[in-house]
């Protein structure tokens, strides 16, 4: 008996110590959908969490709709109010896998990934594909990529109002710092 839970403890700790997830809490995405010569309407995120699994290439991420800060208080009302509906949709989130990573060969120089998987925005989750440059400093993975969002496809309504003062695709860019946790 002795043996098989000293046996079942190695196997833990070393599971616990080979374990390659990193994360964070702090991640930032921006959201912009700015045309020229209108008002910028762009949205910093700070407090985005992710989660990769460098043996698999897992990658996956939460936002926080009401978490976006924009340059002016109406802006960010109207974002989560008129187009988020954040009270009802309060998160969005991304599920996917880096293909063909292996996590031997990161280094300080960017490495560009193909990222797939399912994005959901506003209820509607749809798939998605897109780049994602990686690069390690000192121990943690910089992580960077951009995905156009068209608003229509997440059953985000524009009104014909502001239509033409909203680009038609969304530039969501993500930077994460993800240390092991």
């Amino acid at each position: 008996m002795k043996k098989i839970i000293i046996l079942a403890m190695c196997f833990l700790v070393g599971n616990i110590g080979f374990s390659q997830k990193m994360m964070t809490r702090a991640g930032e995405v921006r959201f912009e959908a700015s045309m020229p010569a209108f008002e910028e309407i762009a949205g910093t995120n700070s407090t985005v969490s992710c989660i990769f699994d460098e043996t698999t290439g897992d990658f996956v991420a939460l936002v926080l709709v009401k978490a976006f800060k924009f340059k002016s208080p109406l802006m960010e009302e109207h974002f989560n109010e008129n187009y988020m509906e954040s009270t009802k949709f309060p998160k969005a989130t991304f599920k996917g896998k880096l293909l063909n990573f292996d996590g031997k060969k990161l280094s300080s120089a960017k490495s560009s990934y193909d990222l797939e998987g399912d994005l959901t925005i506003h209820g509607v989750t749809k798939k998605v594909k897109t780049k994602i440059s990686l690069a390690l400093n000192a121990g943690k993975i910089n992580a960077t990529s951009l995905i156009l969002v068209k608003p229509q496809d997440y059953n985000i309504e524009i009104p014909n109002l502001v239509k033409g003062k909203i680009a038609e695709n969304a530039k969501v860019t993500i930077n994460f710092v993800l240390a092991a946790n």
